[in-house]
């Protein structure tokens, strides 16, 4: 085993606290722990509006879901620059995170049948945490007007296009809810 010679000199307990000390030492001053808290705050922010407005619309992925997919593609990417990565290696940062996070939206995704008609459920909630995490992955890049301007799209995506679809089309009050498409028919999720 190895022992750390610049306090292996030193007693136990001094050794104890001084290698837990080492171990939190990844933020080496005020400026860069600011920035990681403001990071994870604002992408737990936007990610709970995303959230919110989902679970406000009776949706299984709400405020708790959002909030941590926004927060974790935030850290990873925040991490990732923190050791140092390089633009290439940030790059595969980055599609791990959407790839990982398409399959937890995949999992959002259910097929079922009503009437005879088969329905696809769960299109919009999966492409909102896939759009959650890329808010998130923005704030990890330090690019937090981008993911406040892409926050603030989503939810008028959200909120303004099932209300025009409704007025648009009086049979949209008669058909499945906003997040279903009927198979091959996109246009209504």
């Amino acid at each position: 085993m190895a022992v750390n010679t610049e306090i292996g000199h030193l007693p136990v307990a001094e050794q104890i606290w001084l290698t837990i000390a080492q171990e939190f030492s990844d933020l080496p001053d005020v400026a860069q722990a600011t920035r990681v808290v403001v990071r994870l705050l604002l992408a737990a922010l936007l990610g709970g509006l995303l959230g919110w407005e989902r679970e406000s619309q009776g949706k299984d992925a709400g405020v708790r879901t959002h909030m941590l997919v926004a927060m974790g593609a935030a850290l990873f990417v925040t991490v990732a620059q923190l050791v140092g990565a390089q633009a290439n290696e940030a790059s595969r940062v980055l599609q791990g995170v959407m790839a990982g996070v398409g399959f937890l939206g995949a999992g959002a995704i259910l097929k079922s049948s009503q009437n005879g008609e088969e329905y696809v459920k769960g299109l919009t909630t999966a492409a909102g945490i896939w759009f959650t995490a890329a808010i998130g992955a923005a704030i990890g890049l330090g690019e937090e007007s981008s993911a406040l301007i892409a926050t603030v799209l989503a939810l008028l995506v959200l909120t303004l296009v099932p209300w025009i679809s409704r007025i648009a089309s009086p049979t949209a009050a008669h058909s499945p809810p906003t997040d279903n498409a009927r198979k091959g028919d996109a246009s209504r999720e």
